[in-house]
């Protein structure tokens, strides 16, 4: 069984998504977990690596989507804490505006 851990960004966007977008994401992150056990994520979720991002450590940032047209959600593999468990790190989440990095 796969662990999941939350960045405090992800939790202040949860927060802001209306009763209806939690749902499905719900629904969705439970497909995900699905999948994570068997290795290949169904091609609905549209799992992919987030071009140029990468976390601290070098590693890549992946996406998947929740909802149509713009539900997205932003993860990453953190260390394995229990062996066979896959250990995911959920990032951000919202629409296409969790990519936007801000002003410079």
């Amino acid at each position: 069984m796969p662990i999941f851990d939350t960045a405090n960004r992800f939790e202040r966007d949860y927060r802001k998504l209306t009763p209806e977008k939690r749902e499905r994401f719900q629904v969705a992150a439970g497909r995900f977990e699905e999948d994570l056990d068997t290795g290949q994520f169904r091609p609905g979720l549209r799992v992919k690596v987030v071009q140029g991002a990468k976390t601290s450590e070098g590693e890549p940032i992946f996406e998947m989507t929740w909802a149509k047209p713009d539900g997205r959600a932003t993860w990453q593999y953190g260390e394995k804490t229990k062996a066979g468990s896959a250990h995911i790190i959920w990032r951000r989440i919202g629409g296409h505006e969790i990519f936007d990095p801000g002003p410079s």
